[in-house]
């Protein structure tokens, strides 16, 4: 029992490290990366139920997508190193590099819904493309 244990707490400490690195790599966990990680989700998942309607599901074209989703928060933390490090001021370039992937996972979870055949509030829509509209100035 005492080696299933002492695995568990390595096991515990590994995760530990990790979470507090990808933490600090990202600029910690507030709503703003809450909201990136849950439009990724749903930007992913409502992609492979576009590709199985439409019987085009492919490993290969998964991990594509998922590589892509792991770059996003790439782009996150490194635009977080330049803010603290580099500019040396809060964290307006994270921010804005957040709200532009939200934008972008936004509509294409938008598109796949309509795809899908279920109908969008436009009041959703005006808010994404206005954010996509914002961003795009930067």
């Amino acid at each position: 029992m005492k080696v299933i244990e002492s695995i568990w707490a390595k096991i515990q400490f590994a995760i530990t490290v990790l979470g507090g690195a990808l933490g600090y790599f990202l600029g910690g966990l507030d709503g703003l990366l809450i909201a990136l990680i849950v439009f990724v989700v749903l930007d992913y998942i409502t992609g492979v139920m576009v590709a199985i309607i439409d019987k085009t599901l492919s490993s290969e074209v998964g991990f594509r997508g998922i590589f892509r989703k792991i770059l996003i928060f790439s782009l996150v933390g490194v635009a977080h190193i330049v803010d603290t490090n580099i500019i040396g001021t809060g964290a307006g370039l994270r921010t804005a590099v957040i709200f532009f992937y939200l934008s972008n996972e936004g509509l294409s979870i938008l598109e796949n819904t309509v795809y899908l055949g279920l109908p969008v509030p436009e009041k959703l829509k005006t808010i994404l493309a206005q954010l996509q509209d914002s961003e795009e100035k930067y």
